[in-house]
């Protein structure tokens, strides 16, 4: 799948980059018409620790699956992102099946 990945006032290294890569390819084993999507990483300016932000957004059929983490790390803040974006895709799922 096609993801783009932006991130915002820093240059992310290669390892966060393929880490992303590979956790959004595991989205595509809950489904497969997934056409695309986008990573957004960006640093908050705060005082808390917590200051990785991750969002992320895949594209569809007739729908836009969108999630935000914010976290100590990026891999931190993506792991989780990940996992409620399966949620979302579980739940789109279901409603296509008319459970």
């Amino acid at each position: 799948m096609k993801i783009k990945v932006h991130s915002i006032h820093f240059d992310a290294d290669e390892k966060l980059l393929t880490f992303i890569q590979e956790r959004v390819d595991k989205l595509v084993h809950f489904y497969q018409d997934i056409l695309g999507g986008e990573v957004f990483l960006r640093l908050e300016k705060s005082k808390d620790t917590s200051n990785k932000v991750v969002h992320i957004k895949l594209d569809i059929p007739g729908n836009n699956l969108f999630v935000k983490e914010q976290r100590k790390t990026f891999e931190e803040a993506m792991d989780l992102a990940s996992e409620a974006m399966r949620q979302q895709i579980q739940r789109h799922k279901e409603k296509l099946r008319g459970v």
